[in-house]
């Protein structure tokens, strides 16, 4: 599948975290890193059914969504996950459509109650 090539630059930060969470590859990068952060790319690369030059390219595009800090450590770069953007994605499109669940919860509840 190719994906519509948009420069970064015209995209928004929400626009860069949906297009590095549209990838299986990268979901699987992620993961690993909420499991255990600060691996090394030969880390990374690990079990991992793509090369490593595919797996550069995927935490590249995982750093400039701002999901994966990486950090020098002499001669080492470490990989992190920064769940902030995912949590901004989840307040801005999931958080408003569970207000309307927990409030009809309520609303059952009340009326079993009475």
């Amino acid at each position: 599948m190719n994906e519509l090539h948009v420069p970064s630059k015209a995209l928004t930060a929400a626009d860069l975290v949906f297009r590095a969470l549209s990838d299986p590859g990268r979901r699987s990068l992620l993961d690993r890193l909420r499991v255990k952060g600060g691996r090394t790319l030969l880390e990374m690369c690990e079990g991992m059914e793509m090369s490593r030059q595919a797996v550069t390219k995927h935490l590249l595009q995982l750093e400039e969504a701002n999901l994966v800090v990486a950090r020098r450590m002499g001669r080492e770069k470490l990989h992190y996950l920064n769940p902030v953007p995912i949590h901004e994605i989840s307040e801005r499109w999931i958080r408003p459509f569970e207000r309307g669940r927990l409030e009809a919860l309520r609303d059952l509840k009340a009326q079993l109650e009475r």
